[in-house]
């Protein structure tokens, strides 16, 4: 089975698509035979990046400088998009960034994680998907997530917070979406496992990481299952484990365990034993 909208005569705009998950993806589009759309805000990426797609058999290839962040800029892309190629039929909001973050922190990482993070996808959904709708193609938006905004573990909670929203929102979308009438968009959470990617800041692909090029991979053919939830393993950590985690996680609300128990020392031994399945 093959997702319609995976074909030639689809467009693809990908946020962040200058490097890493979004430049993959971009790739592998490419080799569909597609229109593609990079968008980022590194013009000399960005301007790489299209020499690439280009290679790599795209149809056509666009590239756009900004800021996810700011609706206004994403309003200006989407008309420039559908002037130039009548329309989009692929979104996918994967522009991201990290850092270190406080509870108590002051406002700034958060500002900056929870306006690209969560605030793009979100502003890219609402300014694209109306007419993608209205285009009466088939069509998929797809928001790259993280597992951290599943079992939010300590030392980052802007970034957890703003994948975790990132979550809720596309669930919501998604439901939203197979349930209204009279068009063929589908919604998926891309979820990463272990990724080399410029965000690690690693001189080398460690041992256990995926390559991006495996990550779509492994994505293409999750949409193309009709998947909703894409729960990427990597070298390290395999669907069981993530499973495991997942679910230890959950029930710290139903258990009425301190939060993230997980990394409380209190339930160290039972954490342990669960994941060695002797729970």
């Amino acid at each position: 089975m093959t997702h319609p909208a995976f074909n030639s005569d689809s467009v693809a705009v990908i946020t962040g698509g200058a490097s890493g998950i979004g430049l993959a993806a971009a790739l592998k589009f490419a080799q569909m035979g597609m229109r593609v759309v990079v968008v980022d805000r590194d013009a000399a990426k960005l301007s790489a990046a299209a020499d690439q797609i280009r290679a790599a058999g795209a149809a056509d290839v666009m590239t756009a400088e900004v800021d996810v962040s700011d609706r206004a800029q994403l309003e200006a892309l989407e008309k420039q998009v559908t002037d130039r190629f009548g329309g989009t039929d692929i979104l996918m909001n994967n522009a991201g960034v990290g850092g270190k973050s406080f509870t108590l922190d002051t406002a700034q990482p958060w500002e900056k994680m929870l306006g690209v993070n969560l605030w793009g996808p979100i502003h890219g959904t609402q300014v694209f998907a109306p007419n993608m709708i209205a285009r009466g193609r088939p069509g998929a938006i797809i928001n790259t997530g993280s597992k951290q905004g599943i079992t939010t573990p300590p030392g980052n909670p802007a970034y957890n917070v703003s994948k975790a929203a990132l979550k809720a929102f596309t669930e919501a979308l998604s439901h939203e979406l197979r349930t209204g009438p009279g068009h063929k968009i589908t919604a998926h959470l891309l979820v990463p496992g272990f990724v080399y990617t410029g965000m690690i800041s690693a001189p080398e692909k460690p041992a256990s990481a995926w390559t991006a090029e495996q990550t779509v991979d492994f994505f293409v053919d999750s949409v193309n299952r009709g998947d909703f939830y894409i729960l990427c393993p990597d070298n390290d950590v395999t669907r069981d484990i993530d499973e495991k985690r997942i679910a230890w996680n959950l029930a710290d609300l139903i258990e009425n365990r301190p939060a993230l128990s997980r990394w409380h020392p209190d339930y160290k031994d039972a954490f342990a034993s669960f994941m060695a399945g002797e729970d």
